[in-house]
């Protein structure tokens, strides 16, 4: 036998496959890397349990160097090597700030500062970090329009105050970097661009950790809360590890300890919060794969989309949700509908007679039979809408990605969000299906009580379709299934 050809062999190369696929490259040994490390070295940080690697999936991350158990701390950062509003205050920028009327935002001094480091080049003493940091970012704020367009509609919509938000965060500030024009050989308008200012506020806004600050006079009172952490923010995002991460007060070091155990050169994560993915690319650029919070959102004009446009307690019904705020966060998930979606779905689909019972509905009380089950047709109509609008979407977005070869990476992006919302859709509509299989079997048990006919079985089968009482018995169904609708989503209201 050829050497390496055997069995035993070839378990061995699949193995090592697997391993390659899912461990990350070691990048420690790069150039800015290796500066980075003399640089935390120098302030009193050196990591002995994670090394920089570059990941399949998610790039650029943290590896361990070591297995790490629960409860483990894995990086200690000292205060010196965080950028804040005190490192600000204590640099060049300090008297510009104090003096500057009515006071700047803790974002706005941070980002100045990071744009003027930045410019600094060389003489930057926070270089290191600085060539670590993304040159670009793909928030929607600074994708292109056409891009943003893809977006599912809620997406969308925020994306759009995003960018007039930021466009006005710059048109306010244009008059404070004028006042630092003494600090610059060149034109403060050439240095503080837009562009350089988006690059900034997405730095904060997807790297920085919570380290809450006393309130300075010299800046405004929004929450002054932001902390870059060179090094730490290495890490990515996970929705399914746990971390405890925060700013220690006796060590004066931000702090991340482990929940679980980590293998050996395998990639650590921290969690940024349980949001879905359309929170995740909105505000931190990217989307997760089986991420489990994700979900598809339910506009209100989709919501009563299939509803019948002759029901003249429509529009009161529309203000019972609002008033109780039952218009929003309406969504599809890995588990079919949210209990807020049927609800809402079941005061919209009162008949007349049923319409004084809104608030049981509310309470997550059944009505009637025929309440549960239309709601649960809607649902469906609606889920099979939104599966026919996203694979139509996905459709133009592979014709794009053929003819807009320059934006093939953002088109990738807004792809894989509406793959991961198919997913979602199609597990829902399977889920929908399923829950409305009880109520055909009591439509057809209430056809044969009607015509006073005992329900019988096959004797071959020997159970009835709910696998109950043996063929040739009367069928009573127990009242455990007659809510079971009402009962199933009630807990789902509690566990989330």
């Amino acid at each position: 036998m050829k050497k390496g050809g055997g069995r035993t062999s070839r378990i061995r190369r699949r193995k090592l496959f697997r391993c390659s696929v899912s461990r990350g490259v070691n990048e420690s040994y790069k150039p800015e890397f290796i500066e980075l490390k003399k640089w935390l070295k120098d302030r009193k940080f050196e990591d002995t349990n994670l090394i920089p690697a570059c990941f399949p999936g998610t790039g650029r991350g943290l590896m361990s160097k070591t297995s790490l158990r629960e409860g483990q701390m894995i990086i200690s950062l000292p205060e010196s090597c965080l950028i804040t509003t005190d490192t600000v205050i204590r640099s060049y920028l300090g008297t510009y700030i104090a003096k500057w009327q009515p006071p700047p935002s803790p974002l706005l001094a941070l980002c100045t500062f990071l744009v003027s480091e930045k410019h600094a080049g060389d003489q930057s003493l926070w270089k290191p970090y600085l060539e670590i940091l993304p040159q670009a970012y793909t928030c929607p704020v600074c994708l292109e329009p056409e891009v943003v367009n893809l977006f599912p509609k809620p997406l969308k919509a925020k994306a759009e105050e995003q960018r007039a938000r930021v466009q006005e965060f710059f048109s306010s500030s244009r008059d404070f970097f004028s006042s630092l024009q003494p600090l610059f050989s060149e034109a403060v308008e050439s240095i503080f661009s837009y562009r350089a200012l988006l690059w900034a506020w997405c730095t904060v806004n997807t790297r920085a950790v919570y380290v809450k600050h006393r309130q300075r006079q010299c800046f405004s009172t929004e929450p002054n809360t932001y902390a870059l952490a060179p090094y730490l923010d290495l890490l990515n995002h996970s929705p399914e590890v746990q971390v405890k991460g925060a700013f220690n007060e006796e060590t004066r070091c931000y702090e991340i300890r482990t929940a679980s155990n980590c293998r050996k050169h395998e990639e650590v994560f921290i969690c940024y919060g349980p949001h879905d993915n359309q929170r995740l690319l909105l505000e931190y650029g990217f989307v997760s794969i089986h991420n489990p919070h994700a979900c598809v959102y339910v506009s209100e004009d989709i919501l009563v989309k299939y509803l019948p446009t002759t029901d003249k307690q429509m529009n009161k019904k529309i203000s019972i949700l609002k008033d109780h705020d039952f218009i929003e966060n309406l969504t599809f998930g890995w588990d079919g509908p949210s209990w807020r979606l049927l609800t809402a779905l079941k005061l919209l689909c009162l008949e007349a007679e049923e319409f004084t019972c809104w608030k049981k509905v509310l309470l997550g009380e059944v009505i009637s039979d025929t309440n549960e089950k239309t709601s649960l047709v809607i649902a469906q109509k609606i889920c099979q809408y939104f599966i026919e609008e996203t694979n139509a979407m996905l459709r133009k977005i592979s014709h794009m990605k053929d003819e807009e070869v320059t934006l093939l990476n953002q088109l990738t992006l807004v792809e894989t969000l509406w793959t991961e919302e198919l997913k979602i859709l199609q597990a829902s509509a399977e889920i929908l299906n399923s829950l409305q299989t009880p109520f055909r079997v009591l439509v057809r048990v209430g056809l044969a009580q009607q015509q006073g006919q005992a329900l019988l079985f096959p004797a071959a089968t020997g159970k009835d379709a709910l696998g109950g009482r043996s063929a040739g018995q009367h069928h009573s169904l127990p009242s455990s299934l007659l809510c079971l609708q009402g009962h199933l989503w009630k807990s789902d209201a509690v566990s989330s």
